[in-house]
């Protein structure tokens, strides 16, 4: 029997980004608010020497990564076969703990391109409706990129994203993405600066006609104040970024900048370890009235009411809660009805290797958003009319990181195992990069989530169930733009060029491609086809809000992060409108 508690004004379940922005602007407004974290808050040893660059610890065991013994997911390539666990998360990292995947994120940046927002009406205004294959789920979101462009704004003040502006109310600026959509102003900090790699890169762009441009980062270049107050310090080119926590202070997170903010304030609660079971429904009054969970540490289990309540953690779990608290109808591949669960997308990664006897690339030396891109081949920047696809791939030489356990960049013909390979990792280590393709994954019918009837979770809940692969478009794509990577690598004058790796099914889970996982409560302007309104209010629910990834309708050629923020931000405001006169905003 749950403990009944006390109600509150407005909780969220989930303590990451979209918790952290929401609660930012509800709080000093005076409304009470209480997010529910199913992790534990964040230990200041974390981020400090030597714990901090123990790469075994963070970036092997997965160290502030969601733990499978207790959750996991269950897969299938189609949903006509057989799903089975996934017993290790290595293709994508949920977070867990406060601040969740913002936690661990390498701090890429990115603003999503004008059309992403309005997708299927400009293929369909462009390249006409036979074009879109009758198997392509993409939709419109809702909104428009104007809609989001004072958010993004904002978010890259409150974060402090170093970059370089392309596009400033219309006009070009020199040394930019010149396909960026326009901005109302410059970055807050300046570009990171250069790597050897994103040297070498920028100039064989350049040959072949390209226009090179420095990365987006949430890696402060220098010391920075945001406009509440909180402090950055400046990147020190560690390489430790991705699934770890930053000992400088210069990667940009929640638990960094967004919960200290609010924390001593007594109208704010954050509550760890509160594994969030259901979402009480009254399905006839169309409202949520709490939130059923349990506390992950003593085992009691408590009902915490709601006036309301707001769905911002991770896509697979604001999906998998949706579907466990019967909210909307859940989605059916055979026939293409219902909404919960629908085009699930993730992300398709590919890439070439460059070695180079006469240059050191340093690769120790780097931050999680650290190189030059170039962005003519992304979306639909370029003609697609005969190729047979649709979307693209921004291309890059980023140096991550160069950790010793995990970089392992080898020529072709290298031996497996033994003092050849010894031997090829100690020469190649310094003198070596990748070139990457970060492309599109555009929704497709039979990928999709629900709930597994078969496997549970520890506490005897259902698994969510992902029918995932690659799509023939994503196939296509990739196997396009991951030619446009290997002809930059041929013009760098590398000694050796890798074998060009295209994005090849089935997708394999054992391998880690990005943690960018989309929808499942896809966000639109119409009931039948989406699960929330473009307020991000629940069609089914009039006090119940859901943000974050799991709102996108498909995943463009980007980093989702810069629009999740966005879209946490623009909700915020939203929900100041709703709580002043509850209503369907």
């Amino acid at each position: 029997m749950a403990t009944t508690l006390k109600e509150r004004e407005v909780v969220i379940v989930g303590g990451g980004l979209s918790a952290g922005l929401i609660a930012r602007k509800l709080v000093p407004l005076g409304r009470d608010v209480l997010v529910l974290e199913r992790g534990a808050p964040r230990s200041g040893s974390e981020s400090q020497l030597p714990s901090q660059r123990d790469e075994l610890r963070w970036g092997i065991q997965r160290g502030l990564v969601q733990r499978e013994n207790v959750e996991t997911y269950t897969l299938r390539h189609t949903p006509e076969e057989t799903a089975l666990p996934m017993r290790r998360l290595l293709s994508f990292l949920p977070g867990f703990g406060v601040g969740g995947g913002a936690s661990h994120w390498n701090g890429q940046t990115w603003r999503f391109q004008t059309t992403d927002y309005i997708l299927r009406s400009h293929l369909e205004q462009r390249y006409g409706k036979a074009a879109i294959p009758s198997d392509m789920t993409v939709q419109d979101w809702g909104i428009r990129y104007e809609d989001l462009e004072p958010y993004y704004t904002l978010f890259e003040k409150l974060f402090g994203i170093s970059g370089k502006a392309g596009n400033i109310k219309g006009v070009k600026q020199e040394g930019g993405n010149p396909f960026e959509p326009w901005r109302a102003e410059e970055f807050s900090l300046p570009p990171l600066e250069p790597s050897e790699a994103g040297l070498i890169f920028k100039a064989a762009a350049e040959k072949l006609g390209y226009k090179p441009f420095p990365m987006p980062a949430a890696n402060a270049s220098r010391a920075y104040t945001n406009p509440d107050g909180m402090k950055l310090g400046a990147c020190q080119y560690c390489g430790h970024c991705e699934r770890f926590v930053c000992e400088a202070n210069a990667k940009a997170s929640p638990d960094r900048l967004l919960f200290p903010f609010i924390a001593d304030k007594p109208n704010f609660e954050l509550r760890t370890h509160a594994e969030a079971f259901l979402i009480n429904y009254d399905k006839a009054d169309r409202r949520v009235t709490g939130v059923t969970y349990i506390d992950t540490e003593t085992g009691e289990e408590f009902a915490q009411p709601a006036s309301t309540i707001v769905l911002g953690s991770y896509v697979l779990s604001n999906t998998r809660l949706l579907l466990l608290s019967g909210i909307g109808e859940p989605y059916e591949p055979g026939t293409g009805k219902g909404v919960v669960g629908k085009n699930y997308c993730y992300q398709t990664i590919s890439g070439v290797s460059v070695f180079f006897e006469d240059r050191y690339i340093n690769p120790f030396m780097g931050a999680g958003a650290y190189g030059m891109v170039i962005d003519e081949f992304n979306n639909d920047h370029f003609d697609h009319s005969g190729l047979g696809f649709f979307g693209g791939a921004f291309i890059n030489a980023t140096i991550t990181n160069g950790r010793p356990i995990t970089t392992r960049a080898l020529p072709p013909g290298t031996p497996r195992w033994g003092s050849a390979w010894k031997a090829a990792n100690a020469k190649w280590y310094l003198r070596s990069f990748n070139i990457s393709c970060h492309g599109t994954s555009y929704s497709h019918r039979g990928n999709c989530m629900d709930l597994d009837p078969d496997y549970r979770d520890a506490y005897g809940r259902p698994l969510l169930r992902i029918a995932f692969d690659f799509p023939e478009n994503d196939l296509k794509m990739s196997l396009f733009v991951t030619q446009k990577a290997h002809d930059i690598a041929k013009a760098t004058g590398a000694t050796i060029v890798g074998t060009p790796a295209p994005r090849r099914g089935p997708f394999d889970s054992r391998i880690y491609q990005s943690t960018h996982n989309t929808g499942g409560t896809i966000m639109g302007a119409d009931h039948a086809t989406s699960v929330v309104s473009p307020h991000l209010q629940s069609w089914d629910a009039q006090n119940l809000f859901i943000t974050g990834a799991s709102v996108f309708p498909q995943n463009s050629g980007y980093n989702p992060t810069g629009t999740v923020g966005a879209l946490g931000l623009r909700l915020a405001d939203d929900l100041i409108s709703y709580l002043e006169r509850p209503r369907f905003l």
